[in-house]
């Protein structure tokens, strides 16, 4: 998930501009850090373990008021379903990525991996694989017929991802400076996430610089974040893109994260305008320390041709819109270009659905800073585009084979822009195709999404895996959104790896992997292709009714704060009020 350029908190500004009085008090705070460090360095796997599980309680006690603040952020109605997105892509992915990494560290203090007892399998290229969803019995019934894996690097063993896994904290007392985290301005779980994965993954302390747009959850974030600010590992600062350049070049600062847009990134490694560019050019970077970074990109949804029921249509156009449409669009994973078979007998009739989907989801304010002007773009370069929903703000483009789309394949348009570009061809020989012009042609590889009937994977037999394994993708869902490996706490999350920092595509690094897992190459998420019941119906194993961050979900507000709560108090009792609200979605 990312923030734009002409909003992110970045060093592209000249951070002269910045008075003494805020050059010393940023100064004084990375000094409280670095002594930080050392109680930090001092501290035992299983006193880090219980600084996890007390944030994970302070999490819970400041949920209320995040998902609020954040909705108030957003200009959302307190009594929408659309505050459902607040709760799950705010306080619950942080309290499961905070509660499954304290988990992690209580392992490896008793001496055992965090993936002990993990389910291997194989993947083509050599590949070995480890389930990550469901991880907990608790998981397998919450999310049925949803599952996860992580593919790691070709080459690496079980044994080795299983003896490696657990990252610095092996080696406690080596702890590695301070690390910057430029927030993200759009979805309120990324920095905390960020802060916890540098501080457990890389055994950093950290600075978090909250993005501009997010500045009134600052009071929020301080009381969810307190034991870590208390135990003198996280500071939290506000301020502009100045401040950001100041501390991204301080000499203090040991490494930099920053969730944004490729923009943003060369920015701050190259520096601002003609002469950042031509540095890059000759590839001479400015900053002089490791950047990690996760930066979107143009995010393809492959639909494989299929004999599909009228109800089926519907549904995945649901499903597609939600890819795009999810907290109005600024999002680095939502889907932007939908590949469909120029050759599909229901063609027609899937994107007539999608039309439908896509004007009838509910109204929601462009509160992301430049969404208006992104959107002129758009239908700048496709003035025939059709303009849908009430106040004509989501923008379809449909481009029939051989159309160009070069616009919309090069430019991540972090706004409802959604392009529709048809490719000849059925079965295997389409799905390679759009593999092959999603890897050539899109910007971008953080995550890609397949929408295929169960028994047209079936009969590609090993030609679909293949397929999957061809895709240069961080996160790939089958029938799951990728967002989906976002909320997934024990999944890796970023771009494929392999990006030089001249061409950084969607980023280096990940983040989130609670399990701390080394070498991970991609995250496959499947899911089921109808919900309970048609899926039953259809002989699918899945008891997954209509997934509450659907855009269209009633009852999405009520199980998104239902699910929360039971993130922060995992139990049994506690589920039928989480499926009680989900049913009724």
């Amino acid at each position: 998930m990312t923030t734009i350029a002409s909003a992110s908190p970045s060093a592209a500004a000249d951070h002269t501009t910045l008075s003494s009085v805020e050059r010393t008090a940023l100064d004084e705070t990375i000094d409280d850090l670095k002594a930080g460090e050392r109680r930090w360095a001092a501290t035992p796997l299983a006193g880090r373990a219980a600084l996890l599980e007390r944030t994970h309680a302070a999490i819970a006690a400041s949920a209320e008021r995040w998902a609020t603040t954040a909705g108030r952020i957003k200009g959302l109605d307190p009594g929408s379903p659309l505050m459902g997105e607040e709760w799950i892509s705010g306080p619950y992915p942080a309290l499961t990525g905070f509660g499954q990494l304290a988990r992690s560290l209580a392992a490896l203090a008793a001496g055992t991996s965090p993936l002990d007892g993990a389910r291997f399998g194989t993947a083509p290229g050599g590949r070995a694989t480890v389930r990550v969803l469901p991880h907990s019995a608790h998981e397998s019934i919450l999310l049925h017929g949803f599952r996860a894996e992580v593919w790691l690097r070709p080459g690496v063993a079980a044994s080795t991802a299983t003896s490696h896994a657990g990252l610095a904290q092996h080696h406690p007392s080596r702890t590695k400076g301070v690390a910057l985290v430029l927030g993200a301005g759009n979805i309120t779980s990324i920095a905390p996430l960020d802060v916890a994965y540098e501080l457990v993954a890389h055994n950093r302390v950290v600075l978090l610089k909250l993005n501009p747009t997010t500045d009134d959850l600052e009071p929020v974030l301080a009381a969810a974040l307190a034991p870590l600010i208390e135990a003198g590992v996280l500071r939290i600062v506000r301020g502009g893109a100045e401040a950001g350049a100041y501390l991204a070049h301080h000499p203090g600062i040991a490494h930099v994260h920053i969730t944004g847009s490729a923009v943003t990134h060369d920015a701050v490694v190259y520096g601002p305008g003609d002469d950042g560019r031509a540095r890059k050019a000759e590839n001479s970077p400015l900053l002089d320390k490791e950047i990690t970074s996760e930066l979107g990109g143009v995010a393809p949804v492959i639909v494989v041709p299929g004999d599909w029921s009228e109800r089926d249509l519907r549904y995945q156009a649901e499903h597609v819109a939600t890819m795009r449409l999810h907290n109005g669009g600024y999002n680095c994973i939502a889907g932007q270009v939908v590949m469909v078979s120029s050759d599909w007998k229901h063609k027609d009739a899937f994107l007539a659905a999608l039309r439908e989907a896509l004007d009838r989801a509910p109204a929601r304010p462009a509160w992301y800073p430049g969404s208006d002007g992104r959107i002129a773009s758009a239908t700048e370069s496709y003035p025939d585009a059709v303009r849908l929903g009430d106040d004509g703000c989501r923008v379809l483009v449909e481009l029939a084979d051989g159309g160009d789309a070069t616009a919309l394949e090069r430019t991540e348009y972090f706004a409802p822009v959604l392009g529709v570009v048809e490719l000849p061809g059925t079965g295997q020989a389409f799905l390679d195709a759009a593999v092959e012009k999603a890897n050539r042609d899109l910007v971008g590889t953080l995550g890609a999404n397949v929408v295929v009937a169960p028994k047209d994977r079936k009969a590609l037999g090993a030609g679909f895996r293949k397929a999957v394994a061809a895709l240069r993708y961080g996160t790939i869902g089958i029938n799951a959104w990728t967002g989906v490996g976002y909320l997934t706490a024990t999944a890796p999350w970023g771009a494929f790896p392999g990006h030089p920092l001249d061409d950084i595509q969607s980023g280096r690094g990940v983040v989130h992997n609670a399990l701390l897992i080394d070498a991970a190459e991609r995250t496959v998420v499947t899911g089921p292709f109808r919900p309970f019941p048609r899926s039953v119906a259809h002989g699918e194993l899945a008891l997954f009714p209509k997934p509450p961050w659907f855009v269209t979900a009633r009852s999405a507000a009520t199980t998104g704060r239902r699910l929360t709560a039971f993130a922060a108090r995992p139990g049994w009792l506690r589920m039928p009020s989480v499926f009680a609200a989900a049913f009724r979605a």
